[in-house]
C-alpha cells in the first residue's frame, strides 16, 4: 500500500528540479506549475494548491467552465504525465501532481460550494489517495501509463465523496434520532 513512498522507491531518488518543471510543457503540466517541487510530501501541496485554486476561482468561473477545465486538466495530465515519466524512466513520480489536481476539482464538483466542504474534499482525498482502495491500488501498480497515474486518483476523489456522504448521513441520522 505505502511502498510508493518508502525511501526505497524509486520516485524518491530522483529529485525534479526547477529546470526540469518548467523546460517543457509536459513538465510544467505534470508538476502543476511547479507545485509537485515542494517537499515533503508533493501530493498533499498538489492536492492544496488544487483546492485553494478552486476555491478562490469559483466565484467567477461557472460550474460547467469546472468541469469543462477538470476534463481538459484530466486530458494534459495523462499526456503530460506519460511524457514526463518517459522522460525521467518513471511513470508515477511523486512530483507529478497534476492528477492530485484534477481529482479534488472533481471531487469539490461534487460537493455543494464552500470552504467548508473544500476543506473535507482535501481532507478526504488525501486519505484515499494514500490509502488507494481497490481498484485504485490496482490502476496504481498495474497501469503504468499517463492515464493510469490520473485515473487511480479519480477512484480516490469517488471514495472521498462516499466517505463524506456517508459522514453526512451518519450525522443526519443522529440529529433526527436526538429530535
Amino acid at each position: 500500500m505505502l511502498e510508493k513512498y518508502s525511501p526505497g522507491s524509486p520516485a524518491n531518488r530522483v529529485r525534479l528540479t526547477p529546470r526540469f518543471a518548467f523546460t517543457s510543457p509536459a513538465h510544467f503540466i505534470a508538476t502543476f506549475a511547479g507545485v509537485g517541487l515542494i517537499r515533503p510530501a508533493p501530493g498533499t501541496w498538489g492536492t492544496l494548491a488544487g483546492v485553494l485554486l478552486f476555491g478562490f476561482l469559483s466565484p467567477w468561473v461557472s460550474f460547467e467552465a469546472w468541469i469543462a477545465a477538470t476534463v481538459v486538466l484530466f486530458l494534459a495530465g495523462c499526456w503530460a504525465c506519460e511524457k514526463s515519466g518517459r522522460d525521467i524512466g518513471i511513470c508515477d513520480h511523486g512530483g507529478f501532481v497534476v492528477d492530485e489536481v484534477a481529482a479534488v476539482w472533481a471531487l469539490c464538483l461534487a460537493l455543494p460550494s464552500g470552504w467548508a466542504w473544500w476543506a473535507a474534499a482535501f481532507v478526504a482525498f488525501r486519505l484515499f489517495d494514500i490509502v488507494k482502495i481497490w481498484p485504485g491500488s490496482w490502476i496504481d501498480k498495474n497501469l503504468k501509463t499517463g492515464f493510469g497515474v490520473m485515473l487511480d486518483d479519480l477512484f480516490a476523489a469517488l471514495f472521498a465523496w462516499a466517505a463524506i456522504e456517508l459522514v453526512l448521513a451518519a450525522y443526519y441520522g443522529v440529529l433526527r434520532f436526538l429530535a
